[in-house]
């Protein structure tokens, strides 16, 4: 048998290659494998100093990104530190200047009431002599005057006194005559306005004016976002209204302070549209004062038609409607303007036709009996004249405009429709509940005006009238000479001016009254 055709030698060859083909293929894996793994244990170190590298940069970014926002946070409440100093500086600096202003004041008052004392001392000792040297003169020519006649000073008196009774029986004769013929023919008249004005006396009112307005805030932080960075927005605000913003320590509210009550309501109304929007900056504030004083307008307008619609005024002229719309956001005493116009124009059409007289001229008068009071913080004397002058200037009758001009007795009431437009002036303030004046602060305000004209030399009595309107003062004629009245009733004017805070005017008299008697024996 052939020896390479044998099988044991066939598997031994094909052992034999097999173990030297599985050493060279070990062999070559091995060493592959070593290639591969050197390989990737260097790219698992660079690709680890890369992402560590990217660590170390986001750590970097991280920590800078954080202390930028701390320095952030630190600038910013550094800044309303600032703005809060800065806002306190301002109200300190304004609180010094009015007070300076209120001290230059008092020196000024202290220096004039100084001098006019001064003065007055100096012309009284004048007078004194003056009156010595004419009370001598009169004596001497008396004497004389007894000598040259012949007579006796007693029965110079005597002839002269019966001349002057002759003249004043024939004087007074004749007067009674026409007084008489007078009263037959005003009977009717006079009757109604002696009625007319006993329903005058039921009751006074006294005019004052609210000048502030108070507006909700949700929270205190809204007060900053008021006033703005450095003020901004607080100065718009007041620029686009005219109305002073004041901002104190009271909680969760801002104060409103003007004199023209439309103003004021608008810068109330836009206030609460910005604080509700919560957009506040100049721009957005200028344009919604703007909407607004548009909008109060229309309202206005629209309540002063509907007042002249409800007690059948026809004809009145737009103005004279806007101004009537004016007086829904002015109040007296807690008293509305407009509806108290409203009810004195109803109480003058009931009386008006218990009088039989004009009711659409009665009610007329009594709706626009106030109208002065819508520019009375704007025009200078009292609202009666002012609403007169502005009914003359808008074509409204002259019955009317009278009636308007004496509701308050700055001119005297010469109709029946004068004294029913006093008549429900008075009832309507006076009805209860009407106002809000405490009995004790009004009477306390009386007795104050009639104590600074008792302290001046030569007053006897004197009386607050008219609710404190009017100051009547009767002085002793024997101290207060005619020409020194005048001087009195300007001294005690601006004594009132000085020491009491009273709303519109009040009118001073003084009183000279020189009595002669003479007793029957």
């Amino acid at each position: 048998m052939d020896l390479i055709s044998h099988p044991l030698f066939i598997v031994a060859i094909a052992l034999l290659l097999g173990s030297f083909l599985g050493v060279y293929l070990r062999k070559t894996l091995v060493e592959g494998n070593e290639k591969n793994i050197k390989t990737q244990g260097k790219q698992i170190v660079e690709n680890a100093i890369v992402e560590a590298e990217q660590l170390k940069k986001s750590a970097l970014l991280q920590s800078k990104e954080a202390a930028y926002q701390v320095k952030q946070a630190l600038e910013e409440e550094l800044n309303g530190e600032r703005d809060e100093l800065k806002d306190e500086q301002r109200q300190f600096k304004r609180k010094r200047e009015s007070l300076k202003r209120e001290w230059d004041s008092y020196d000024r008052k202290q220096n004039e009431l100084y001098n006019n004392e001064r003065r007055l001392k100096k012309q009284e000792f004048e007078w004194q002599e003056k009156h010595k040297e004419i009370d001598n003169l009169v004596a001497q020519k008396r004497y004389e005057l007894s000598q040259v006649a012949g007579i006796s000073q007693e029965d110079a008196k005597k002839v002269l006194m019966d001349s002057l009774e002759s003249e004043a029986r024939m004087e007074a004769a004749k007067r009674l005559t026409r007084i008489e013929n007078e009263m037959k023919m005003e009977a009717d008249k006079k009757g109604k306005n002696i009625l007319a004005l006993a329903i005058s006396r039921y009751a006074g009112d006294y005019v004052a004016d609210r000048t502030v307005s108070m507006v909700p805030l949700p929270s205190d932080e809204m007060k900053g976002r008021i006033i703005g960075r450095e003020g901004r927005n607080i100065r718009a605000i007041e620029a686009a209204t005219g109305i002073d913003i004041i901002i104190d320590d009271t909680p969760e509210a801002v104060i409103l302070s003007g004199f023209n009550p439309v103003r004021r309501e608008v810068a109330r109304q836009a206030l609460l549209q910005l604080i509700n929007d919560g957009r506040i900056h100049p721009g957005r504030i200028e344009e919604v004062v703007e909407k607004v004083t548009k909008e109060l307008e229309i309202t206005m307008r629209e309540e002063g038609q509907q007042a002249t619609f409800d007690v059948g005024a026809h004809g009145v002229h737009v103005e004279i409607i806007d101004l009537l719309g004016r007086l829904k956001y002015r109040t007296s005493y807690g008293q509305n303007v407009l509806q108290h116009s409203l009810e004195v124009s109803f109480l003058c059409g009931i009386m008006a036709s218990e009088l039989g007289v004009d009711v659409k001229t009665a009610k007329r008068a009594g709706l626009l009996h106030d109208i002065g009071k819508a520019v009375d913080h704007e025009v200078e004397g009292s609202h009666a004249i002012i609403g007169r002058d502005l009914a003359k200037k808008y074509g409204e009758p002259a019955d009317v405009v009278y009636a308007i001009g004496a509701h308050h007795e700055d001119q005297p009431p010469l109709s029946v429709i004068d004294v029913l437009v006093q008549s429900a002036d008075a009832l309507s303030g006076a009805r209860p509940g009407a106002r809000k004046e405490m009995l004790q602060s009004y009477v306390k305000r009386l007795e104050d005006l009639e104590a600074i004209a008792n302290d001046f030399d030569g007053v006897e009595k004197s009386y607050a009238i008219q609710a404190g309107r009017d100051l009547r003062i009767i002085v002793d004629s024997n101290k207060v000479k005619d020409e020194d009245a005048t001087l009195l009733s300007q001294d005690i004017a601006r004594s009132i001016e000085s020491k009491l805070t009273y709303p519109g005017q009040i009118r001073v008299t003084v009183i000279r009254e020189t009595r002669v008697v003479e007793y029957a024996k």
